[in-house]
C-alpha cells in the first residue's frame, strides 16, 4: 500500500504541466491579470476617493510597481512580457519564436479582461455610490478611465497616435538596453525594478496627452469589459473613436524602439567570437536572452 507521502507526490505530479508553451501561456495570463488589478486598482483608489487616497503620483508609482510585481511572478517562466507589443517585438528581433506569439497575445488580452472584471467586483459598491449608480465616460464623475485610457480634450487623433508610438518607442528601446549585458546592463534579478523606474519616468513625462497606455492588452480588454459592464459602446466612440490608438500605436512604437536600439547600439558591439575585447569586456557577463517587460 503506497505511503501518504507517495500519494501526495503522485497528486502533485498529476498537476504539473508538461508543455512549456502551456506554462508560458498561463504565466502571461497571470502576469497581465496582476498588472491590471493592481495597476488599474491604483487609478480606481485615486478616482473613487476623489483624490483623498491617491493622485497622479500614486497612480504612476502604483502602476509601475504593478508591472514590477507581475514580472517577478512570471518572468522566470514566460519572461513576463504582459504586453502584446513587447511579445511582437521579441519575435521580430529574434528573441522569441513566432509560433508562440498568438498564445502570448491571447493570454495577455484574456488576463487583462479578467483583471478588469475582478477590479470591477472589488470596487463595485464604490462605483455604484460614486455617481448615484451611473457609470459615466466623461465629466467630473467619469469612471471609465479607471479601466482604459482616454485622450485629453485638446488632443487630435494624429497627435494621439504619435504620442503612443513615441512612448512605446522609448519603452522598447530602453528595455532592450536593460537586458543588453554587452552594454552597461542590469544585475540579474533587478531588471523588473529598473523597468518599474522606466515606466515611472515615461508616465511622468509623456502621460499628459492620453494616459500613456503603451500596451494594447492593458487598454483594449478593459475597455471591452466596460462596454459590457454598463458604460456602453460609447467607450469605443469617445475621443473621436480614440480606442484604436492605444492598440495600433504601441505595436508600431515597439518595432521602432527595437530597431533604433539594434541599429544604433546593439550591432556595433565588438564580436565576442572575433578575439577582440574592449577594456572592460572581461568583467561583463555573457549576454542572456531578452525576454521581459510590461
Amino acid at each position: 500500500m503506497p505511503s501518504e507521502k507517495g500519494q501526495r507526490k503522485s497528486f502533485k505530479q498529476r498537476l504539473v504541466l508538461k508543455s512549456n508553451l502551456v506554462k508560458e501561456t498561463l504565466s502571461e495570463f497571470l502576469g497581465t491579470f496582476i498588472m491590471i488589478v493592481l495597476g488599474c486598482g491604483s487609478v480606481a483608489q485615486a478616482i473613487l476617493s476623489r483624490g483623498h487616497f491617491g493622485g497622479i503620483v500614486t497612480v504612476n508609482v502604483g502602476f509601475a510597481m504593478a508591472v514590477v510585481m507581475a514580472i517577478y511572478v512570471t518572468g522566470g517562466v514566460s519572461g513576463g512580457h504582459i504586453n502584446p507589443a513587447v511579445s511582437f517585438a521579441m519575435c521580430l528581433f529574434g528573441r522569441m519564436k513566432w509560433y508562440k506569439l498568438p498564445f502570448y497575445m491571447g493570454a495577455q488580452f484574456l488576463g487583462a479582461f479578467v483583471g478588469a472584471a475582478t477590479l470591477f467586483g472589488i470596487y463595485y459598491d464604490g462605483l455604484m455610490s460614486f455617481a448615484d449608480g451611473k457609470l459615466l465616460i466623461v465629466g467630473e464623475n467619469a469612471t471609465a478611465h479607471i479601466f482604459a485610457t482616454y485622450p485629453a480634450p485638446y488632443l487630435s487623433l494624429a497627435n494621439a497616435f504619435a504620442d503612443q508610438v513615441m512612448a512605446t518607442t522609448f519603452l522598447l528601446m530602453i528595455v532592450f538596453a536593460i537586458f543588453d549585458s554587452r552594454n552597461l546592463g542590469v544585475p540579474k534579478g533587478l531588471e523588473p525594478i529598473v523597468i518599474g523606474l522606466l515606466i515611472i519616468v515615461i508616465s511622468s513625462s509623456l502621460g499628459l496627452n492620453s494616459g500613456c497606455a503603451m500596451n494594447p492588452a492593458r487598454d483594449l480588454s478593459p475597455r471591452l469589459f466596460t462596454a459590457l459592464a454598463g458604460w456602453g459602446s460609447d467607450v469605443f466612440t469617445a475621443g473621436n473613436n480614440f480606442w484604436w490608438i492605444p492598440v495600433v500605436g504601441p505595436m508600431v512604437g515597439a518595432v521602432i524602439g527595437g530597431l533604433i536600439y539594434v541599429l544604433i547600439i546593439e550591432i556595433h558591439h565588438p564580436d565576442p567570437d572575433a578575439g577582440f575585447q574592449t577594456e572592460s569586456s572581461e568583467d561583463k557577463p555573457e549576454k542572456y536572452e531578452l525576454s521581459v517587460i510590461m
